[in-house]
């Protein structure tokens, strides 16, 4: 059975999924795709968020929701990430990285200051947990 996304459901997953940012706001675009309850795990969701980068863009360090377990695909261009105290590294278009429940994002952003770059963030993530992401102050 496939689910599609509710008006209330896209503008609930929009308004939780950044917790504001100007700097974000300009650089970056994040569009939510979807939230579904997984049917087989109560009390968890599946939901997922399209970042766009501008050429150059960055998003500031940040937190997401302390359950979310997260799989960023790079759908194009490349985009260095670093997650916690471990490396930098540069994914391209059709490779993915994770972060575990808690982890710091530390950097993310376009690798290329000429193109963009798109990722989907998929979160599975309590049902209850709001907002999806907080940057740092």
């Amino acid at each position: 059975m496939t689910h599609r996304p509710t008006a209330v459901g896209l503008a609930c997953l929009a308004a939780f999924s950044l917790a504001g940012s100007a700097a974000f706001a300009q650089q970056n675009k994040s569009t939510p795709a979807f939230k579904e309850e997984i049917a087989n795990i109560p009390g968890k969701s599946l939901a997922a968020v399209l970042v766009e980068y501008a050429p150059g863009g960055k998003t500031p360090s940040h937190h997401h929701a302390k359950s979310a377990f997260i799989s960023a695909y790079v759908i194009s261009g490349a985009v260095r990430s670093q997650v916690d105290d471990g490396p930098v590294k540069t994914f391209k278009a059709g490779e993915h990285f994770t972060e575990n429940p808690g982890a710091h994002h530390v950097v993310s952003e376009n690798a290329s200051d000429t193109e963009p770059a798109k990722v989907l963030a998929i979160f599975v993530v309590d049902s209850s947990e709001t907002p999806l992401t907080m940057m740092d102050k």
